[in-house]
């Protein structure tokens, strides 16, 4: 069996995210097809004592899914399995992409998401690991959809897990960064597909934070964007309509300029950082200061446009610390003149009893993201501006985002996660040996030795 499962593997691999912020060369690289060849596999890293990293679509901005071991792709381990209309059930693989799902399978039987993250490029199983969120004040994250899931364990075991079964394990494997297991299948909630329709307004950033719950709770699903070096936001409210698609797309406006004309200034920028401050005044003026009316499928209204390469970090405050949090930041670049890139982008969930969401026991949650750029690949300095942000958001008690950078481990996250040391045991009873664990999570869970494997 030993040489039939190595001949899975594809020696020679370079892993890179799709930011292209970090990459890696795993000894051995498997995309399996069948859960057979998933549990061959794990047996074969058992006998040879090597870890295992499961990666989804490679979205992830930080160095989540990076090993020198073994490295499994669940890209063609990515069929529906069962939906269930009246219930509005949808059971996939988890290497199946949210895209696949939003394109052709939910519309085809009349489903949609409740609410979905900035980009649907994700596998069924990555989208929950890290705690994706989307925003709506009475939205969770996307893990809070989640109906059951199968988890197959280091030992191979396969693991049915839910609210009525192994229900002690459910809201650990929810948001479980990898580290429990390979996720084999995931059931979703879903709910009857509908269109939204988003205003897009522009308005002062001391009159949102001083009406912040007004904003946050006066529409189904509500974010806006900060500007640094401005006193300007663009907000979108988005509701559920019965209104049929209705929207524009200037190639000139969005695409000429609102990408690659934005993308070479930036680039220039790096050159005059001075540039930066009249840049992001000049965009938001041109592209960002008019209102918007527009309506489209959920997923169309949820997902928008990253536009290129960039570096970035994203933490949870408690809502009622957004206007303390977000002044902080503002005066610290204008006080430091750092050539800080837009948007700020700031979104909003319910909170929730899932042990490793960042919205764990708080009632209601705030996310801010902070973005630095690499126009045409070139690498910006960004460290001062990232120690800031961290200390601000560390201050008002933040949690920082599991799928992208953050320098916190396991003290850190102990103190500022309840249930933190309950999944460490759940975590240490599935994968004694830490076969899933790679330098990242080590450094948020704590090395586990491995124990002596027959090689």
């Amino acid at each position: 069996m030993a040489s039939d499962v190595r001949s899975l593997g594809k020696p020679g691999f370079k892993f890179t995210n799709w930011a292209t912020t970090y990459s890696c060369h795993p000894e051995l690289y498997f995309e399996p097809e069948t859960t057979e060849e998933i549990s061959q596999i794990l047996a074969f890293a058992q006998k040879k004592g090597k870890k295992v990293k499961v990666i989804g679509n490679g979205h992830s901005p930080s160095d989540l899914a990076c090993t020198t071991d073994y490295m499994i792709s669940l890209k063609r381990y990515n069929h529906v399995i069962k939906i269930d209309k009246e219930r509005g059930l949808v059971n996939v693989q988890g290497g199946c992409l949210i895209k696949d799902l939003n394109e052709k399978i939910l519309p085809a039987n009349g489903l949609a998401f409740s609410v979905q993250g900035t980009v649907s490029e994700l596998t069924a199983a990555g989208v929950i690991s890290t705690g994706t969120h989307g925003t709506g004040a009475d939205m969770g994250i996307i893990s809070s959809s989640v109906v059951e899931l199968d988890l197959m364990t280091a030992s191979g075991e396969i693991l049915t897990i839910s609210k009525d079964q192994n229900s002690d394990l459910f809201p650990a494997a929810t948001v479980s960064l990898g580290s429990l297991g390979v996720i084999l299948h995931v059931t979703f909630q879903c709910e009857p597909a509908f269109n939204l329709e988003q205003k897009q307004f522009p308005e002062k950033l001391d009159n949102v934070l001083k009406n912040l719950d007004e904003y946050v709770t006066g529409s189904e699903h509500f974010r806006f964007f900060y500007f640094p070096h401005t006193e300007d936001t663009l907000c979108f409210s988005a509701n559920r309509t019965k209104k049929e698609k209705n929207l524009s797309f200037s190639w000139f406006w969005e695409s000429l300029v609102g990408y690659h004309i934005f993308q070479a200034l930036y680039w220039l920028s790096t050159f005059m950082s001075f540039l930066v401050p009249v840049l992001n005044r000049l965009f938001y003026n041109l592209l960002y200061s008019h209102k918007k009316e527009k309506v489209d499928r959920c997923d169309q209204i949820f997902n928008f446009n990253c536009l290129f390469k960039q570096y970035v970090t994203e933490w949870s405050i408690p809502r009622d610390k957004t206007a303390p949090v977000l002044t902080e930041i503002k005066d610290w670049i204008l006080k430091n003149k750092f050539p800080a890139h837009f948007p700020i982008e700031v979104r909003f969930v319910k909170g929730d009893g899932i042990y490793l969401s960042p919205a764990y026991g708080w009632k209601d949650t705030c996310y801010i993201n902070i973005i630095m750029y690499t126009p045409f690949n070139k690498i910006v300095p960004r460290e001062k501006y990232w120690e800031a942000f961290e200390k601000v958001m560390s201050d008002y008690g933040g949690r920082p985002h599991w799928a992208k950078d953050h320098k916190y481990g396991r003290e850190e996250f102990t103190k500022l996660y309840p249930q933190f040391e309950t999944f460490c045991k759940i975590r240490e009873r599935l994968d004694p040996n830490g076969m899933f664990l790679n330098s990242n999570l080590e450094r948020v869970f704590g090395k586990n030795t491995m124990s002596k494997m027959n090689v």
